[in-house]
């Protein structure tokens, strides 16, 4: 179900602050929900630095017309400070993807994202896909895939877009969104890397689920091209790291992995959800019905999902809910809606989130960045995610939405 407030958006143009995208820090309201904490926070606050701790906290106000306007703050906003961003990245993926398909649909009648879309394999580590049991007519699309990289985080669903949309399109879009500190690089989870990343798998889609009448046929490709340009720092992380079992010591180079700053995240969350508060340039050239897609997929608890569909024993309402939720482990507010994508690996812990309580006149956005590593050894699984890290993201979500709502009171 899709929250009643978004149906209603009126998406005309919003207004950064007028300092730039991140307000000054006088006068900061994040600060002061920080400041007022007792324990919650203070462990993680105390040594931010440790922490790589990031905070982008916007403010939503309408005017008389329904008009969102926009007002940002920041705590340690660090552009070029490099974190995996894991799996936040896959909101990316899917628009691209689904742009890629809203270009071709123009010349290829019949093609939408729910075509049976079937994937081959051309080349060392790639693996072919015909059946999807979690769709609704048992075979792969374009759709399913956005809606299993964004309603659990599915790390395959993710790497069939990647190979759909291909890095150098996948970074040229990224590029041309006015994301200058994001770049995409490999799938996830395979251990990809060059050559493998840069080469993509043949993409077939089909009229009909039997699968004999073509519709589009994409060969096999390899991106010869330069990556792009990513200007960040602190890109080897960590004392030492695993290989297999075998310890390594030294940290892990990032700096031929994934990127995406947390400006970035919020402002690609933004064009999704508010796209005509972006400029005419850098907007995803989307349908209506694709960014209802994004924005279902975005919201939905696993258990309001027919297809696919998902045991609510092994995925509770806030099982992909890090703000406000814990990631899991607490329900969320009556009345709340969370719109987001989270990340999760070598220690680090992202959300990317919209939230809105329509009862209460609330909305705002916050994307956060922790990275919770005592040991410094990467790949060894020993990560402080329960002790520190989720209940930060659930306290930081809820005393920023507690100050929403005192706020909306008080107005």
């Amino acid at each position: 179900m899709i929250n009643p407030l978004l149906r209603t958006l009126t998406l005309a143009a919003g207004l950064w602050a007028a300092a730039g995208p991140v307000a000054a820090q006088w006068g900061n309201p994040l600060r002061q929900v920080l400041r007022h904490d007792t324990a919650g926070l203070s462990r993680v606050l105390a040594h931010p630095d440790a922490y790589r701790l990031q905070i982008l906290y916007t403010r939503i106000r309408r005017d008389a017309a329904g008009t969102p306007h926009f007002r940002s703050y920041g705590y340690r906003l660090r552009p070029r400070e490099y974190f995996y961003p894991a799996s936040t990245v896959k909101l990316a993926g899917a628009a691209l993807a689904l742009e890629k398909l809203r270009a071709l649909s123009s010349q290829t009648p019949g093609l939408t994202p729910e075509s049976v879309m079937l994937t081959d394999s051309a080349f060392a580590g790639q693996t072919r896909v015909r059946r999807d049991t979690s769709s609704a007519t048992g075979r792969p699309s374009v759709a399913n895939y956005v809606r299993k990289s964004l309603l659990v985080s599915d790390n395959d669903a993710f790497n069939r877009l990647y190979e759909f949309v291909g890095p150098a399109a996948l970074n040229a879009g990224l590029a041309r969104l006015g994301l200058r500190h994001s770049r995409l690089l490999h799938r996830l989870s395979v251990g990809d890397q060059e050559p493998g990343s840069r080469h993509t798998n043949p993409v077939a889609f089909y009229a009909d689920t039997a699968a004999t009448q073509l519709l589009y046929q994409q060969p096999a490709a390899f991106y010869s091209g330069p990556w792009p340009r990513v200007a960040m720092r602190d890109e080897t992380i960590g004392q030492a790291h695993l290989e297999g079992r075998t310890f390594v010591p030294g940290p892990v180079d990032f700096s031929q992995k994934n990127a995406f700053s947390l400006l970035d995240l919020q402002q690609m969350l933004r064009a999704v959800l508010f796209p005509e508060t972006r400029p005419p340039t850098q907007r995803l050239r989307l349908a209506a019905e694709d960014y209802a897609l994004l924005r279902q997929a975005l919201s939905q608890l696993p258990r309001e999902s027919v297809h696919p569909r998902y045991d609510a024993a092994h995925y509770p309402d806030t099982y992909v809910k890090f703000l406000l939720g814990g990631g899991g482990t607490t329900p969320l507010p009556p009345g709340v809606r969370v719109f987001n994508k989270i990340g999760e690996a070598y220690g680090f812990l992202i959300d990317n989130a919209y939230i809105v309580d329509a009862a209460q006149g609330v909305e705002f956005l916050l994307s956060v960045v922790l990275y919770v590593n005592a040991d410094g050894v990467l790949n060894d699984d020993k990560y402080e995610y329960d002790a520190i890290g989720f209940p930060f993201m659930r306290d930081l979500g809820r005393r920023v939405y507690e100050a929403e709502c005192r706020r909306k009171k008080n107005r």
